[in-house]
């Protein structure tokens, strides 16, 4: 029941994230803008429509949506929000999230690669540009937090109380890390479709119907658990479990504020600053694998 629990909020509040953090970024721009609950609706219009399909594509295209969606879901029971004790929770930790998630990533780049479409295959590079140089400074993140709390595991890293200098840190570069991972800006920009600019959206232009909700939900899905992963190291706090309905609602309630925050975080920054060229993201990430850097050297001081 937990986990159909989880899996329920996961796939109902992601979309609200989404589509606050858009409402924020309109209002600081003093637009109207769409309803928070815009991004249900273009799921439910996705799911309601047909698919057309590339007569160059192969099973990989077909598949791909499936795997994505499978692996967002499968990351996002491994995340200490209603199950603690769960086998599931318990099997994997930030090693087993990253790999889960790349795996997604990984069949999007073939995807694109597989109708033979230039936007595609140029999307799939520029993905693989950025991945490249995203996952090292996010394995140095979690390599400080592990030394600092002595695990990789997530639910041991929810429930402690401490705040030092190296989580700070580490928490900055995987905001960092986030911004790029969630095709935000300054790396890239969720809200246009220029050929010269996009990112992920040129991997799934040739989708459609069905296949391309599935993408956009698992999007959805990956944005918050890697939001959660940012609050849980600035706003540690240690779960009250299934003692009571009161305690566990409060709880609840915490992880959703958290979420929410960085959202806020996100919404004003995107506002603040401009869209840099392909190549100074590797300026962009570099500078959050020299603060994974820091985050380890502070760790092992033990500040």
């Amino acid at each position: 029941m937990t986990i159909l629990l989880q899996l329920a909020l996961f796939i109902g509040v992601s979309p609200f994230l989404s589509g606050l953090i858009s409402k924020i970024k309109n209002n600081l721009r003093m637009r109207r803008g769409m309803s928070v609950f815009q991004p249900y609706y273009n799921l439910a219009k996705l799911f309601s429509k047909s698919e057309v399909i590339s007569e160059n594509a192969s099973w990989i295209f077909k598949l791909t949506p499936f795997v994505v969606i499978s692996s967002a879901l499968t990351a996002s029971l491994l995340v200490p929000v209603i199950i603690f004790s769960n086998p599931l929770v318990n099997a994997g930790d930030f090693l087993a999230l990253i790999f889960i998630l790349a795996l997604g990533r990984f069949f999007l780049v073939l995807a694109g690669l597989d109708t033979a479409s230039s936007f595609g295959g140029m999307g799939s590079s520029r993905e693989m540009f950025i991945s490249s140089l995203a996952e090292p400074a996010l394995y140095l993140a979690v390599f400080a937090i592990s030394l600092r709390f002595g695990s990789t595991s997530l639910v041991e890293v929810s429930q402690m109380h401490t705040l030092s200098a190296s989580l700070i840190v580490a928490a900055s570069a995987l905001f960092l890390v986030t911004l790029a991972e969630t095709s935000r800006i300054p790396v890239d920009n969720q809200e246009t479709h220029l050929e010269l600019t996009m990112i992920h959206e040129a991997m799934v232009l040739e989708y459609s119907g069905k296949r391309l909700a599935l993408i956009e939900l698992s999007a959805y899905l990956k944005q918050m658990i890697l939001f959660f992963l940012i609050a849980g190291i600035i706003f540690p706090i240690a779960p009250f479990g299934a003692v009571n309905f009161t305690q566990s609602f409060f709880w609840l309630a915490w992880f959703l504020a958290r979420i929410f925050i960085i959202g806020l975080i996100v919404s004003v920054l995107e506002v603040s600053v401009a869209k840099m060229r392909l190549f100074r993201a590797a300026d962009f990430l570099g500078f959050a694998f020299v603060l994974g850097i820091v985050a380890v050297i502070c760790a092992i001081l033990g500040v």
